[in-house]
């Protein structure tokens, strides 16, 4: 599909309690590149085969948790677009200076009505791929330092107003749901996966009655032998462990969920549907998502840590 309005998700910044143990964690476990750090104290991080200049940014707080996910959009002009459509339809947003994240333009800064705040861009600085942009080598050390990701793939957030979040993603963003799960005895959404993309998500939200609660930041692997791996190397650092190796039932993913020394979920995820934008979404229902193996393909259930911790 043509990639316009919205194209992908672009950064994340993460709350760190220990912003020391999570510079390591992440450049020496999951594997990511380090590129900048700025005056207020942040650490940027890309990484191996993406072309922009960062993609995970990490700070020291009192808490761990989101700050923020931003998406990539096409051009200045659709920036600018969106902008308005977005004060149109009632939302308040802030503009945030080019360079106010190092390598990045001017972004577009805003509260959804799950608490979360959202952010769009144009603009960032891009580097070559690193096995060159001219009869590319299949190869680099790179893609085998830790786990060594793809690419920052999507987030599911926890909040309240999960219809309202779907109403403005969709409506004004352009997004389109995916699957959702119903809520017991009920045709309420309760859970949304929505793609900017032909993906099988960009981002996903779950109804939660605290507002801008993560759940996880998601990684994307390139195959189930290197899920395993990211096993194998979870275990020797002594990653704590949620879920996995298992597969979805929703967006059929493979996938291990843990937590970073801060205490935020983190997902290494494999494969996954890739749904068009004009195909109906898929419908779960609670009962599906647990006993149907929505969550947990292997074992069929529900797991009450995933369900309830979040930061």
């Amino acid at each position: 599909m043509a990639l316009t309005g919205v194209t992908r998700p672009g950064h994340v910044q993460l709350k760190m309690v220990d912003l020391e143990a999570g510079i390591r964690f992440y450049r020496d476990v999951l594997g990511l590149e380090e590129t900048g750090r700025d005056a207020a104290g942040r650490v940027y991080f890309k990484t191996w085969d993406e072309r922009d200049h960062s993609s995970v940014i990490l700070r020291q707080a009192d808490e761990a948790g989101l700050d923020f996910f931003g998406f990539k959009v096409l051009d200045e002009a659709t920036l600018d677009q969106l902008e308005k459509d977005l004060q149109a339809y009632g939302v308040e947003t802030q503009r945030k200076p080019k360079g106010d994240l190092l390598e990045t333009g001017e972004r577009v800064q805003f509260k959804i009505p799950s608490g979360h705040t959202i952010e769009l861009y144009a603009t960032k600085t891009q580097v070559d791929a690193p096995y060159g942009q001219q009869d590319p080598k299949p190869y680099t050390a790179a893609s085998d330092r830790g786990i060594a990701p793809i690419r920052l793939d999507h987030a599911l957030l926890y909040g309240p107003n999960v219809d309202k979040v779907l109403d403005l993603f969709t409506n004004v963003l352009g997004f389109h749901l995916t699957e959702y799960v119903t809520l017991p005895n009920s045709d309420e959404k309760g859970a949304l996966w929505l793609a900017c993309s032909n993906k099988a998500h960009d981002i996903a939200f779950v109804g939660h009655p605290e507002p801008g609660r993560l759940h996880h930041v998601s990684f994307l692997l390139d195959s189930w032998d290197r899920v395993l791996r990211a096993a194998d190397i979870m275990a020797l650092n002594g990653v704590p462990v949620d879920i996995g190796p298992t597969r979805h039932g929703i967006t059929r993913g493979g996938t291990i969920y843990a937590w970073d020394p801060s205490g935020n979920r983190f997902e290494t995820f494999m494969g996954g549907s890739a749904p068009y934008p004009d195909w109906k979404p898929i419908r779960w229902t609670w009962e599906g998502l647990g006993e149907g193996g929505g969550l947990d393909v292997a074992h069929r259930k529900l797991h009450d840590t995933f369900l309830t911790v979040v930061t």
